[in-house]
């Protein structure tokens, strides 16, 4: 029995990329979090701590997956690609006038880490027994 062949770095950089980008949107989905349950008025208590704590849940969760993909552990790529093509039907939804520009870094985040957790060096690596991280 032959040991298994190092991993290409090209799988671990595009892990490294999605992981990266998906850390950014996650601070962004926590630090609206925080300002949502920060800004709740008496009017609207229930929505305001209910969104506030969806988005934050929401934001650990995405930070938990980046992290254990980065790590090469290939169920945290599951949750990520679905959340993403989720996040690019919410780019389409958003891209009238007023919120185009929200549309734009939504889509274009959603396609970087779409691309990189779905491209052959990831899909090969990620099929293995053994950690992405080592060589």
């Amino acid at each position: 029995m032959t040991p298994p062949e190092p991993l290409k770095k090209s799988a671990r950089t595009l892990l490294g990329i999605a992981a990266v980008v998906v850390a950014v949107e996650a601070l962004a989905y926590i630090v609206l979090a925080v300002l949502d349950l920060a800004d709740v008025s008496r009017e609207r208590l229930g929505l305001g701590v209910g969104a506030g704590l969806l988005l934050a849940i929401y934001g650990i969760g995405q930070a938990f997956a980046a992290w254990r993909v980065s790590q090469g552990e290939s169920w945290a790529r599951s949750p990520l690609v679905v959340t993403h093509l989720i996040q690019l039907l919410l780019a389409w939804n958003l891209r009238n006038e007023d919120t185009a520009w929200l549309a734009i870094v939504m889509g274009v985040c959603a396609v970087v880490v779409l691309s990189c957790l779905l491209a052959p060096p990831v899909t090969r690596a990620l099929g293995r027994d053994i950690p992405v991280v080592r060589d």
